[in-house]
């Protein structure tokens, strides 16, 4: 009886072991889903007035958030996994340098750059209707701060755990963040005019001194 009965409670065990990590892996799934659908509802409705017009940058600015976003949540089981690997050193200070490049960012926007109407941009989200050209702080160096802290926010994602998938929306998310920046230069130089032009040679669009 005794020799049925101890494989019966290791049978069970092992099957209970199997059903609860099944059960907890489904149900971190469902968890980051229900978050990635919640955030981009905020998202869309955020981004609805760019959605509509593909020649703003909003428009491709909504496509890299979504990117950004998608890698947080799936790389985020492995956010402390083996904290003192070279990877997660890089990562960790690409995801520190995000930080500090959206702060300075958003603060020299709102010191520096005033606030206006730009007619000629309606989808423009209000903090983005600058009067005066920045280039002062990290902004005499690269002209998109806060596209850059999603680019390092989205690569230090990635090396949370890199795997053909991740690598794919962290390269995607790269290309929509260059178009982002494209189109939105293209728009400044209508605004600003040769002031914009000027700096543009000065600086660069994301990394300074390199790109």
């Amino acid at each position: 009886m005794s020799s049925l009965t101890f494989p019966c409670l290791d049978y069970i065990g092992i099957m209970s072991k199997i059903f609860n990590s099944f059960f907890c892996w489904h149900k971190g799934v469902f968890v980051r889903t229900s978050f990635f659908i919640l955030i981009s509802l905020i998202l869309l409705w955020v981004s609805r007035r760019p959605l509509r017009n593909f020649r703003s940058h909003g428009f491709y600015r909504f496509f890299a958030f979504e990117g950004v976003v998608a890698l947080v949540l799936i790389n985020h089981p492995y956010w402390f996994d083996e904290p003192f690997v070279l990877r997660q050193l890089i990562s960790w200070m690409l995801l520190f340098c995000s930080v500090g490049f959206v702060i300075h960012g958003v603060q020299l926007l709102r010191i520096v750059g005033g606030r206006g109407d730009r007619h000629d941009m309606p989808e423009n989200l209000a903090f983005e209707n600058t009067v005066t050209l920045v280039e002062v702080g990290l902004y005499r160096f690269i002209r998109h701060p806060m596209y850059a802290s999603l680019l390092l926010l989205a690569w230090g994602a990635l090396l949370k755990h890199p795997v053909p998938l991740t690598v794919a929306l962290a390269v995607s998310t790269t290309l929509f963040l260059v178009a982002t920046a494209k189109v939105e230069e293209r728009e400044n130089l209508r605004f600003f005019g040769a002031q914009y032009q000027d700096y543009c040679r000065r600086s660069k669009m994301f990394i300074p001194f390199v790109f």
